[in-house]
């Protein structure tokens, strides 16, 4: 029985509630995906998380990394993928690929390195399949150094390691400076552990200071920079430095 009239007037029929359309983030012109973040910032940490098997056991396993900004935020998430055999034999001289994701799941840089016994390298890509520089080590018979390449292998800044057997404490700074050299215009930490954490673990902790209006991509290769050397710094300095 139909009981609406001017009296009883039909029950109103509550419409389901339809979220607005969250807008896309603008891409700057030039920036690839993923990597606009980095233009508003002028410092990362990268943190390796700690592996229990490696603790307890020695066995090398795929690296990962927490990559942060200067409050603490996650900003990506860094994995190694390498093979058992070539991390456990060839150690650093073993080849990898880097893969940095961001917050919601995408790989947003990919980092290549191939296996070699001398002068490491690594490709970065930003992009996926796209190449916006590389890392490369130099030959140096006291300090160790690297130069950061553009995509046709073009030479764009130098990084100089300490004198390494006259750094005993303390956290280790790799200078980032232009292709003349003098002031530096930016800087590759590595944080110094603590005793008990060394005994356990090789785990590090970097922190990469850059300009803030410095290219975002250019800052993508100063990260390829950190994960190069924490790749072969057993070659370029002994435990005891505790690079």
């Amino acid at each position: 029985m139909n009981l609406s009239g001017p009296n009883n007037p039909e029950p109103h029929q509550v419409q389901p509630y339809a979220a607005p359309a969250v807008p896309p983030l603008a891409i700057p012109f030039g920036v690839p995906p993923g990597l606009e973040y980095l233009m508003e910032i002028n410092q990362i940490l990268i943190h390796q998380k700690v592996s229990c098997v490696e603790m307890f056991t020695g066995f090398e396993t795929n690296n990962q990394y927490k990559i942060k900004n200067s409050i603490g935020q996650e900003i990506y998430h860094a994995k190694e993928n390498s093979d058992c055999c070539t991390r456990n034999i060839c150690g650093s001289a073993r080849c990898f690929q880097m893969r940095i994701k961001n917050n919601v799941g995408q790989e947003v840089i990919r980092m290549i390195r191939p296996m070699r016994c001398f002068l490491q390298e690594i490709e970065v890509q930003a992009p996926l399949g796209v190449t916006i520089g590389y890392v490369k080590q130099e030959w140096s018979c006291c300090l160790p150094k690297f130069s950061i390449r553009g995509p046709n292998n073009e030479l764009l800044l130098k990084i100089q390691g300490p004198f390494l057997p006259l750094k005993c404490c303390g956290d280790i700074n790799f200078e980032v400076k232009g292709l003349n050299g003098g002031k530096s215009i930016g800087r590759i930490i590595k944080q110094r552990s603590g005793c008990l954490k060394k005994c356990f673990t090789d785990a590090s902790n970097f922190c990469i200071q850059f300009p803030l209006d410095m290219d975002v991509k250019m800052k993508t290769v100063l990260l390829g920079a950190c994960f190069l050397i924490v790749s072969i710094k057993s070659r370029i300095s002994s435990d005891s430095l505790d690079i």
